[in-house]
């Protein structure tokens, strides 16, 4: 077996062992009403990191570059209320004018 499938298959079992870990230990309690709150909250805040992360960074440097604009394009059309797909087309068409005047 290569060292890739002995990873993937770490990870497998890995992933499994944690999604089984929330159930055997809350034993079919619910959680209380603080911790539910913050894991409302994970997901969101997640997602929100990943996009920062993705959009301002390069090779660990700071980057300012079309997908900032892009971003920006987005959070003004999601600030308008527009459609998940109008937001994506938005934020795309944005990135990619940017891309082809610089």
């Amino acid at each position: 077996m290569s060292a890739a499938w002995i990873t993937v298959a770490a990870l497998a079992v890995g992933t499994a062992g944690i999604k089984a870990a929330g159930p055997v230990a809350l034993g079919g309690r619910a959680l209380p009403a603080p911790l539910e709150r913050v894991v409302a909250l994970l997901a969101p805040s997640l997602i929100a990191a990943l996009v920062i992360v993705q959009t301002f960074s390069s090779d660990g440097a700071l980057v300012i570059d079309a997908r900032v604009a892009g971003l920006a394009a987005a959070a003004g059309a999601i600030a308008l209320r527009r459609t998940t797909i109008e937001i994506v087309i938005v934020a795309a068409a944005v990135t990619a004018a940017v891309r082809a005047l610089s």
